[in-house]
């Protein structure tokens, strides 16, 4: 396997085809940041805090639901616990990603997960030249900007707008999330089952009323994970006589 270091050639180079490469992201990212913008401004946080939301956690969906979560009055343990949850498959992601930037400093390795999202890793998957710290990176950025001033326009904007379409914008969370959803649900049944299990299983929590506000949320993780890994069939390994 070849190294970052022995491809893609110049520095510059690289940083074109990296921006080049982000500016789908920046463009589906920015019109999903303004709504999450709009919604924060709606919630009656500042625009430091809402700006510091989308700059330091980056999570896209686990944004909206946090901000949903804050608005019941969930405590800050069940909050990151459900992003935390909502976003362990980019721990599955950054390690693939490792595997293809070798001899890399802790620190950069840190950095370069800290931007992986599910639109960067789809573009770095496909990316058929070895991939450099330098191409991640700026792909990364220009992904990471799109959703910050994304962000920012929509709070600014949130303020001219009347309250009754600024509380709408919760509905952005549930177009985002069919969004990620629907392509699995075209092409499996299990997927299916499992999001109707989901969508049963926390209406029946909020009717018995067992929990603290939000914690249903975790427990649906938790419950439907577990199920689907059950469900997943395993894939065996094909050996070459």
């Amino acid at each position: 396997m070849t190294t970052g270091s022995e491809t893609h050639g110049s520095h510059p180079m690289e940083i074109r085809g990296a921006v080049q490469a982000g500016i789908p992201i920046f463009i589906g990212y920015f019109p999903a940041a303004v709504a999450f913008g709009i919604l924060a401004k709606g919630c009656s946080t500042s625009l430091l805090e809402a700006f510091m939301f989308s700059a330091v956690v980056f999570a896209g969906a686990s944004q909206f639901i946090a901000l949903n979560l804050l608005m019941t009055g969930m405590g800050p343990g069940g909050i990151i616990l459900t992003t935390l949850l909502v976003n362990f498959r980019h721990f599955l992601m950054s390690a693939y990603l490792s595997t293809r930037l070798r001899n890399l400093a802790h620190k950069t390795y840190f950095l370069l997960a800290f931007g992986v999202t599910d639109e960067v890793f789809s573009v770095l998957s496909f990316h058929k030249k070895a991939l450099t710290p330098q191409f991640v990176f700026f792909l990364e950025l220009s992904a990471w900007s799109g959703w910050v001033s994304g962000t920012v326009c929509g709070y600014v904007l949130g303020g001219f707008l009347p309250d009754i379409l600024t509380q709408s914008m919760g509905v952005a969370l549930y177009a985002l999330l069919l969004a990620i959803l629907m392509p699995a649900l075209k092409t499996a049944r299990v997927t299916v089952f499992l999001a109707v299990l989901s969508a049963v299983l926390n209406t029946l929590l909020i009717w018995l009323d067992l929990f603290p506000a939000g914690w249903t949320i975790i427990i649906c993780i938790l419950v439907v994970a577990f199920v689907g890994a059950m469900l997943t069939p395993e894939k065996k390994e094909v050996t070459c006589e």
